[in-house]
């Protein structure tokens, strides 16, 4: 059996980054899942995602999703409905949404997603598609 096991990311402020992700990864079925001083992952289905805080040293590199690395991160939502909230959960939140003048077919005609940037700049993407259910 493949797939993906887990994603690590550096962040620039372990602190900020939990009280970004947390509520959001609840909203998708992702728990704790390991807590160390420099480091927080959360786990679903068997794969998790890893955020370890950047040494300082390294943070001066400028990180940007359209140079060489990181596009953007995809979640799959359970169905429209879910990304509906998640959306509305990220406006609340006062979380500024990519291309949200195109919601939710910013993906292409058969998308069904919300855009948006975590604290770090990393684009997330949280998509239904019925294909993949």
């Amino acid at each position: 059996m493949s797939g993906l096991h887990h994603v690590e990311l550096y962040v620039s402020n372990l602190s900020q980054t939990r009280d970004f992700w947390d509520p959001l990864l609840g909203l998708l079925g992702y728990r704790m899942y390991q807590e160390w001083q420099e480091g927080v992952s959360w786990i679903s289905n068997g794969c998790y995602l890893v955020f370890v805080q950047t040494q300082e040293r390294f943070r001066d590199i400028a990180y940007h999703r359209c140079g060489t690395g990181l596009n953007h991160l995809a979640f799959k939502a359970d169905s429209r409905e879910h990304v509906d909230t998640i959306r509305q959960t990220l406006r609340d939140q006062q979380v500024s949404l990519l291309y949200d003048d195109r919601f939710p077919r910013a993906g292409g005609p058969e998308s069904y997603a919300v855009f948006f940037e975590d604290p770090d700049r990393i684009k997330v993407e949280i998509v239904y598609d019925a294909l993949c259910s």
